[in-house]
């Protein structure tokens, strides 16, 4: 028989000092890994933030008002490129991004600047009141169907609304009649058979501000220069001295009888002296005085051998003188342009006139002729005093070759006009034509190589040292009022 025994389990325990030695040394090795670890934490933290204050005293924040400086931009930093150099080939594709900033935006609108893109406005007396330039008068060239005329039209009558007024003073073809009773000026249109006449001495227009004294010595004047002028342009010479004593004599004695002097007296008296004992004065004056008996007796008769029928309104935004009925006559187109020069000039210099355009059209047919021409130097060297701007217009600038001979005094004054325009506009030209033009206006190869390339309406635009090329911009309507190919587009039989 098995005997139940009582088993017994002996557990043994440690001391209860040991125990809390033990919980005790836990509780601090816990604590000494939070320690490191907070203290750990507190570094990163402060290294952190030095850093970012670090960053931030190293950072240059833009004001709000832009960086200071002329050339700064809207950068942190000023904008700065080290300099570069290279061939115009590589460099070829920044050439779009470099043009002229053009001349502002006062004063006539004419089209685009082919080059930037933007608007050219241009306008002689803006120009001059900014100092840009010195002399107001321009040049015009270019080729038959260039559009240099339609150019003219459109910078005189574009003026107008700037309350400026425009003289021509001669319009051998007529281009600019419809123009002026459009704008409502008045196309003067002398010719043979048309009843219209021009007294070479009617006092014309009075100045403001002139007494009676002083009219009457500038009226003196201005008849004896234009009867000599007149003198030399059917002589094709200058005058004597006696010759111009005879026109003196006859002239002073004609203004005595008679209320409205008209040159069939001046004439006469030229011809048949009241005071001529030995006959000297009459033969001093005889060539004189059979040269203007071709203005009141001969073949230039039928002009200028009566009062004046037509008046000469200078208050009117324009005044052309129409001589496209006598534009086979070369000598008589000179006489016309000679008196209407000397009719028009009162008006011209009046210094209370305002800002006025002249605009001499066909000008190898002015600068033929030596009075015509030293007028024209007069009225450029005293444009900035009067006010006015001339437009010279002609086909080439080897037409100032044909102006006298080489180094004579009409050569030389055909070239100051040159020389006193500023503005020159050139429109397309012939290959031949090259050379001349760049030498007399100093081009660079480049915008020599433009002119034969130049479209319809696209011109180089010379404004003293700086070059526009530029669309000239027209309006439906003035294309149609300045259109010069009417006759060769419209009117013709069908084949």
């Amino acid at each position: 028989m098995i005997k139940d025994e009582q088993l017994h389990t002996t557990v043994l325990f440690a001391p209860a000092a040991e125990r809390r030695t033990r919980r005790k040394n836990r509780r601090r090795a816990a604590d000494q890994l939070h320690a490191a670890w907070r203290q750990e934490r507190k570094a990163e933290a402060l290294a952190r933030a030095e850093a970012e204050q670090a960053e931030r005293r190293a950072t240059t924040y833009l004001p709000s008002a832009g960086e200071p400086g002329r050339a700064a931009l809207r950068t942190p930093g000023g904008f700065r490129l080290q300099r570069h150099q290279d061939t115009s080939a590589t460099l070829a594709a920044a050439y779009p991004f470099l043009a002229e900033a053009g001349l502002g935006s006062a004063g006539v609108f004419v089209g685009q600047d082919l080059y930037s893109g933007g608007s050219f406005v241009y306008d002689p007396w803006e120009l001059y009141r900014q100092g840009v330039i010195t002399a107001p008068n321009l040049i015009l060239a270019g080729i038959v169907g260039s559009g240099k005329s339609s150019l003219a039209k459109s910078l005189y009558t574009r003026s107008l609304p700037f309350r400026r007024r425009v003289y021509v003073p001669g319009d051998p073809k007529g281009e600019h009649t419809a123009v002026a009773q459009a704008v409502g000026g008045r196309a003067i249109v002398l010719g043979h058979g048309l009843g219209a006449r021009l007294n070479p001495l009617d006092e014309g227009y009075r100045p403001s501000g002139l007494s009676d004294h002083d009219w009457a010595i500038t009226v003196a004047s201005r008849r004896r220069d234009l009867i000599g002028a007149l003198a030399e342009t059917v002589l094709t010479r200058g005058l004597s001295p006696v010759e111009h004593t005879a026109i003196d004599i006859a002239l002073t004695a004609t203004v005595q009888d008679a209320d409205v002097p008209i040159m069939p007296m001046v004439v006469d008296r030229i011809l048949h002296p009241d005071k001529d004992p030995d006959g000297q004065l009459a033969e001093d004056g005889r060539l004189v005085g059979h040269a203007l008996r071709r203005l009141v007796a001969g073949d230039l008769s039928g002009l200028f051998d009566g009062p004046s029928t037509v008046i000469f309104d200078p208050t009117l935004p324009m005044i052309t003188l129409d001589l496209s009925r006598v534009t086979e006559n070369s000598t008589l187109i000179s006489v016309l342009m000679t008196c209407a020069s000397a009719w028009m000039e009162a008006a011209l210099l009046d210094p209370a006139g305002g800002q006025r355009w002249v605009i001499y059209d066909e000008a190898w047919r002015l600068m033929s002729q030596p009075a015509l021409l030293r007028r024209m130097d007069a009225h450029w060297r005293l444009a900035r005093h009067y006010g006015i701007a001339n437009m010279l217009v002609f086909h080439k600038l080897t037409d100032l070759d044909n102006v006298g001979d080489q180094g004579s005094a009409m050569r030389a004054l055909a070239n100051s006009l040159l020389a006193n325009a500023e503005t020159r506009v050139i429109y397309r030209q012939e290959q031949d034509q090259l050379g001349t033009t760049s030498a007399a206006l100093g081009l660079t190869g480049t915008e020599q190589e433009l002119l034969p390339g130049l479209g319809t309406g696209q011109g180089l635009w010379r404004i003293k040292d700086r070059s526009f090329v530029v669309q000239h911009q027209l309006h439906p309507a003035e294309h149609d009022l300045f259109d010069t190919t009417g006759r060769m587009t419209t009117g013709g039989a069908n084949p």
